[in-house]
């Protein structure tokens, strides 16, 4: 018996068809096999199981990201907070009285009494960024009031 070209292309084709059809036929059992057994109350725990390792790592990278983000956060705010301190008029005076130097600390009490604490500034010692204090702390000399009022 001799098999010809075109009947074994029939072949083919018709077992082509069959195969398809039975792979859709059996991914749609799947399909409702698999999502009949995920909403039953039994996978719940076998799911949680599985994914375990997962809700794991997300729980360590939100606990890396918010101490990170606190770090951050409460580092802003110190220097946020150094930043406010040296605003502030009073220390100054607080730098002249530390000091003895009189002459500075009524001039500045004066000039905060008079409402020009914050146009007033001391220059404190010139600090490199990264090697500390470069010049040592001497008393200010300098009549303050006075150079504002000639400006």
């Amino acid at each position: 018996m001799e098999v010809n070209s075109f009947v074994l292309l029939g072949y083919a084709v018709i077992w082509t068809v069959f195969y398809w059809f039975l792979s859709q036929y059996i991914a749609e059992l799947s399909r409702k096999k698999w999502t009949t057994w995920v909403q039953s109350e039994e996978s719940d725990d076998v799911l949680v199981e599985a994914l375990q390792a997962v809700i794991e790592e997300i729980e360590i990278r939100m606990h890396d990201k918010l101490q990170n983000f606190q770090d951050t956060f409460f580092g802003s705010i110190g220097a946020m907070t150094a930043k406010a301190k040296n605003m502030d008029p009073m220390n100054n005076v607080r730098k002249a009285a530390k000091d003895g130097d009189w002459m500075s600390l009524m001039v500045e009490y004066a000039a905060n009494k008079a409402g020009l604490g914050a146009l007033v500034g001391q220059e404190g010692p010139k600090t490199a960024e990264k090697e500390g204090v470069t010049s040592p702390k001497t008393p200010q000399t300098t009549n303050y009031l006075i150079d504002y009022l000639n400006k």
